[in-house]
């Protein structure tokens, strides 16, 4: 495996000096003007993705092509002196033409045309330019990563496609990083999603890439968003149809190495002038191979522990919703979010374990377990947005959520003496752990023109109650018996108040915002048990104030800088808040920490934009109390694996994020992220860490003959510090793929295969006390998966409205 890593090293190496060389020949562009605009539909929507195209008056021939973004805002750049015309085209609107637009040495350097309002038609002529969304869009306060650009994406869960978007990493434990810091809050489609830890890792797996449009990176989010969140937000957008009448789409898919996968997916659309009704559904079945490797000295003793397990899953996502459009101001909203699944893992671990003095294996526990979840999530939300043309925005979001996760674990432990012959004691017993999570919110939002800048002002009211047992089981002799001093049931409550003002104000080439957000959280955790315990109640109530602003300043046509700051809040998962022990396994605990504070994360940002392409940035962090996992020791033999306020964290990252074109049938994307952090214990036991990490995506799209594209992609992680604790070693891996379209591109095939040379499994070690671990651990990375879609129905009108939800803050939160 080391003869791999070195070689995806060297490879990643060479393909990142191969790109960077190439790309010296775009710098070397000059441009005299640029022009911008706004295309907005009749009914006062924007008209997003519309394709534009700049048209030589003298013989209407293109000049320059662009694509509007989600606003419907586009910009020409390297604009030459000279009259021309606006076109602007989209599915479901009339072709609209502009009147001449002069250039001369005279006009300004950035052209305003303003807004173009477009008319909607039914019947759509022939659309005049091709435009296709680039693979990353780098905008002035998010980078958006389009998983519809990367056809390597294809038959990957939602989870392996964050890994190829710009900036993220996940650590040996699939948890997401970015720019160096962990913490980050994922949302689906504007909401934070109801799950984290190995309960949001299990959703993200079930989540196909045909199912997700694009992913926003948000590292400073402004005061509108809630304040939880280290790291920022990452936005998962997923699909909806973008075309009126009754359209769709349905997708098939295949992978396997060692197991066999299946996914599809189905989405229906159907809008009319007055509504909109979408459904989608998705699913996933088959099995996984995963192993981990667990080397453990405590006491004088080596814990050898190797565990391998397959895991079979099925699982069911689907959304329905209507919106309603009731005049050209005002619309509702209805939308139903759900996720079904069951997972059984059935896992064998063989731990030998012998004296550090003598090496000689005294005893060899083997235990087989077989784990069994069964998932359930589901949320619905009411929606009312008003919006006219004056800059009055008024929105309102009602939510109310469950979540059921039935967990039970039969976990037979047998011990043998050295020579794994004779049989010395075994230990049988079952676990039953339910947990029921509610989640209520409301939250209105306002915006208004104010002193020549816009104002924005909201509130939001969120209820959490989390309902948790743990039965623990002893079995003897096939006859189960409650053991009540090792059962207990933790109830939290929780609820949050938030407020905030936002202010954005553009002064010619320099553009402000600032605002301030005040959060107010009232939480009441109880454990009821058997046992004594000096924590079995713990009340807290506080309010924090969390500033956040910046400014944009565009220098010339081809740079412009920005400067942000924000602060910001990471609350413990509601299951780290249990401080009753839970029996992983014969020698291994796992106790929450009801005393466990909330961590809190200043941010600055430093940022460079080279021709809207080009995006580079410098940004600090400094986090208080930040919470780790440790591992300590219970006795003799047993460990205790708890989160706790272990050290602060600087992090210094340096990012850049480059797509560009080599030629017309060669495209590129460059994204390295290279950052040190230093984490400074608060106790002895813990042993200060500072590391200093490189991380380097890269991809390769080639347009073939006959309508053939392919793809080349890898990704390299250099040694790095998970969760405080862990060094980890370098790892990486490679991706190949390969597309074809059929039935003027209504019919797609593709192919893939990821992880090449199984070079992604990880292996580190942590010391936290008398405690030393080397580990190692992966799952069946490599993969050949093959897929097929197909476009079916109308494609005459455009999609339904984007919108957002209010169970932002709250709902990600639930520990794995």
């Amino acid at each position: 495996m080391g003869n791999l890593l070195t070689s995806s090293f060297k490879l990643s190496l060479l393909v990142l000096l191969f790109l960077s060389s190439s790309s010296f020949s775009a710098f070397a562009q000059t441009n005299s003007h640029s022009i911008t605009g706004t295309a907005e539909s009749d009914n006062g929507e924007a008209v997003s993705f519309a394709a534009v195209g700049l048209m030589n008056v003298s013989d209407s021939s293109l000049a320059k092509a662009s694509v509007a973004d989600a606003d419907g805002n586009f910009r020409f750049v390297d604009v030459r002196n000279g009259d021309y015309f606006v076109i602007v085209t989209s599915v479901g609107y009339q072709k609209f033409t502009s009147n001449t637009i002069s250039v001369t040495e005279n006009s300004a350097k950035e052209i305003n045309i303003n807004k173009f309002v477009i008319q909607s038609n039914n019947v759509l002529d022939a659309v005049e330019i091709t435009a296709k969304k680039p693979m990353v869009e780098v905008l002035a306060d998010k980078t958006v990563f389009n998983v519809e650009g990367t056809i390597a994406a294809s038959g990957s869960s939602g989870l392996e496609v964050l890994r190829k978007a710009p900036g993220v990493i996940l650590d040996n434990n699939n948890g997401i990083i970015v720019e160096g810091k962990s913490g980050i809050q994922v949302y689906i489609d504007g909401k934070r999603s109801v799950l984290q830890g190995e309960d949001l890792t299990n959703y993200l797996n079930t989540l196909q890439a045909s199912d997700i449009e694009s992913i926003e990176i948000i590292t400073q989010p402004s005061s509108k968003y809630d304040a939880a969140g280290s790291a920022g937000i990452l936005n998962i957008k997923l699909k909806k149809n973008k075309n009126f009448g009754t359209n769709g789409t349905v997708s098939l898919g295949y992978s396997v190495w060692d197991n066999q996968r299946y996914n599809s997916s189905l989405s229906l659309n159907n809008r009319t002038k007055k509504t909109n009704t979408f459904l989608t559904y998705s699913n996933r079945f088959g099995e996984t191979g995963r192993f981990l490797n667990l080397y453990r000295t405590q006491n004088n003793l080596i814990f050898d522990a190797r565990s391998e397990g397959i895991i079979d899953e099925s699982s069911h996502n689907i959304k329905l919703g209507t919106d309603i459009f009731a005049s050209s101001k005002s619309t509702f909203g209805v939308l139903l979010n759900g996720n079904f699944s069951n997972m059984d893992f059935d896992n064998k671990t063989r731990t030998p374990i012998s004296s550090q003095t003598t090496k000689e294996v005294s005893q060899v526990l083997v235990a087989e377990s077989l784990n069994q979840r069964d998932f359930y999530n589901l949320l619905g939300n009411l929606n009312y947005r008003y919006e006219d043309t004056t800059g009055h925005t008024f929105n309102v979001d009602v939510d109310y959520g469950q979540y059921k996760n039935d967990g039970k674990t039969y976990q037979p432990n047998l011990y043998y003496d050295g020579n794994e012959q004779t049989l010395l004691s075994s230990l049988v017993y079952e676990m039953v752990m339910p947990v029921t999570i509610d989640i209520f919110t409301f939250k209105t939002d306002y915006e208004q023109n104010f002193l020549k800048g816009k104002l924005g002002i909201g509130i939001k009211t969120s209820m959490v109650n989390t309902d948790n047992t743990f039965d623990f089981y002893d079995e003897t002799d096939g006859v189960r018996v409650l053991n009540e001093n090792k059962s207990n049931n933790f109830i939290y409550e929780e609820i949050v108040n938030a407020a905030y003002f936002n202010y954005n104000r553009r002064w010619k080439k320099m553009n402000v915002q600032f605002g301030l957000r005040a959060e107010h959280t009232k939480s009441d955790g109880k454990l009821n048990s058997t046992q004594d315990e000096n924590n079995e109640r713990v009340k807290r109530d506080y309010l924090n104030l969390f500033p956040s602003g910046g400014f944009t300043y565009t220098a010339n046509k081809n740079n412009s800088f920005g400067l942000t700051y924000s602060r910001r809040i990471e609350r413990p998962n509601y299951q780290n808040l249990n401080p009753f022990e839970q029996q992983l396994d014969e020698l291994t605990l796992r106790k929450g920490n009801a005393f466990l504070q909330p961590q809190y994360t200043d941010n600055i940002k430093f940022s460079h934009t080279y021709k809207y392409t080009l995006n580079t940035s410098i940004s600090y962090s400094y986090i208080n109390d930040f919470f780790g996992q440790v591992t300590t020791s219970r006795d003799e033999r047993r460990s205790v694996i708890q989160e706790q306020n272990i050290a602060t964290q600087e992090t210094w990252s340096f990012n850049l994020s480059y797509p560009f074109e080599i030629n017309k049938w060669w495209n590129a994307f460059i994204s390295v992220n290279a950052y040190n952090s230093s984490y400074k214990g608060k106790t002895d036991e813990f042993v200060s860490i500072s590391q200093s990490t490189l991380n380097f995506y890269g991809q390769n799209s080639f347009s073939l003959p006959k309508g053939y594209k392919f793809e080349v992609s890898g990704w390299y992680n250099s040694p790095s510090v998970w969760g405080g604790t862990y060094q980890t070693k370098s790892l990486g891996a490679m991706d190949l793929a390969i597309q074809k379209s059929f039935l003027e591109d209504k019919l797609s095939f593709r192919m893939s295969m990821s992880d090449v040379f199984f070079t992604s499994p990880w292996r580190g070690d942590t010391q936290f006390g008398d405690v030393l671990i080397q580990g190692g651990g992966g799952w069946e990375s490599r993969q050949i998966r093959v897929n097929l879609s197909y476009n079916f129905g109308n494609n005459q009108v455009k999609s339904a409205r984007k919108r957002k939800t209010g169970a932002e803050d709250e709902s990600n939160r639930v520990g794995g």
